[in-house]
């Protein structure tokens, strides 16, 4: 089942702490990469990739997120306001299932670019979602090749597209996630209210074995310091003047 590329979740309602010291003052979302906002980097990807509506969750000042997105004409921007209650991550996506719609969606870190390989890496995931297995789809990097990660990888991939988190805390496994994935809104079935992570529910698929991931192709970027902001910037520049 080839995924519809209609719908999409930003999640943008972090603290986004670490990026403070670059962010003169501004939710990190906004934050300037490559003269555009992190959130547009974001949105412009869907955008292309043929999503033609996007919730956007706001929390830290949220009226700057709202008032820069008054200014986009593609995708169509809903808010789903969190200004009430922090709901992390999962918390997050869980408020927005009732206007995502009951198939499945993309879910998009604003702090994620990349530089695309051969093809539009949404296109290949939209094209490796098979419903019949799947809870879940990720995006995943190869962590070694990757700009603005220091971890020692999130997943291991098998044999047959299932992933798995390390064995043991010591064990380096070769991707990170990008925070890009597709999910079904099944996977928050029993989901507890209020705050809770992604975290949670992918390891409930992933030990039911329905939670899967697909190599990306091209260069990924996590933006979420100072010091990756610096990173990332100067490898979009260098790609851009080659």
């Amino acid at each position: 089942m080839v995924v519809s590329l209609n719908m999409a979740m930003v999640l943008s309602a972090g603290l986004g702490k670490r990026m403070a010291p670059a962010a003169n003052g501004l939710p990190k979302p906004l934050v300037m990469l490559h003269g555009k906002a992190l959130i547009d980097h974001a949105l412009d990807r869907l955008a292309a990739a043929g999503v033609a509506r996007a919730i956007v969750n706001v929390r830290y000042k949220a009226d700057l997120i709202e008032a820069h997105l008054q200014k986009r004409q593609a995708p169509t921007i809903e808010i789903s306001d969190e200004r009430a209650a922090l709901l992390d991550t999962g918390g997050g996506v869980k408020k927005a299932l009732p206007r995502l719609g009951p198939g499945p969606f993309l879910i998009h870190n604003a702090d994620s670019v990349w530089i695309e390989g051969v093809g539009s890496n949404l296109a290949r995931l939209a094209g490796a979602w098979d419903d019949a297995r799947m809870d879940c789809l990720m995006l995943l990097a190869v962590a070694s090749a990757s700009h603005g990660y220091q971890g020692r990888g999130d997943f291991a991939l098998e044999s047959d597209g299932r992933i798995r988190r390390r064995k043991v805390e010591q064990e380096l496994v070769p991707f990170a996630f990008t925070g890009v994935s597709v999910a079904h809104p099944r996977l928050f079935d029993g989901s507890p209210d209020g705050a809770f992570s992604l975290n949670l529910v992918w390891s409930r698929a992933i030990a039911a074995g329905r939670a899967y991931g697909m190599r990306m192709e091209g260069v990924w970027m996590h933006v979420g310091s100072p010091d990756a902001l610096a990173e990332s910037e100067r490898c979009l520049s260098g790609v851009l003047r080659s």
